[in-house]
């Protein structure tokens, strides 16, 4: 058994969308649009087959989002190296996005830092 997706609401696809093909090379499928419900949404691959569903769609509630919190709380993608940890850490600095951690060795033994996307959602960035 696996994880076919994870989904998440956002406020601005599109941008969204640009995000994690620029930064971590996703593959976006076709814009999916409902228009008796507004919802739209798209469907990104990455490399190793997993998806992420990145949705949107009219009054849907945006609570505040908390470092620590009961629910799902990040998405790790995994780099291959500890130096493509540092780059793309360092990249999205540049850019303007906010690290929360790292790159560092957690006392669970992987390396990785953490970012806030651009609606504020944590990534994570692992070997």
């Amino acid at each position: 058994m696996q994880i076919e997706h994870v989904a998440m609401y956002v406020e601005d696809l599109e941008k969204t969308k640009d995000f994690f093909i620029k930064y971590f090379d996703a593959k976006a499928g076709e814009r999916y649009y409902n228009p008796q419900t507004e919802f739209q949404s798209y469907f990104l691959s990455f490399d190793g087959g997993a998806r992420l569903e990145i949705m949107q769609k009219p009054r849907v509630s945006n609570l505040r989002k908390e470092l620590a919190r009961i629910g799902l709380i990040h998405v790790a993608f995994s780099v291959g190296s500890r130096e493509k940890v540092d780059e793309l850490t360092k990249r999205l600095q540049e850019d303007g996005y906010k690290v929360i951690s790292g790159p560092r060795v957690t006392g669970d033994g992987y390396y990785e830092s953490c970012i806030f996307d651009v609606e504020d959602n944590q990534i994570e960035i692992t070997i």
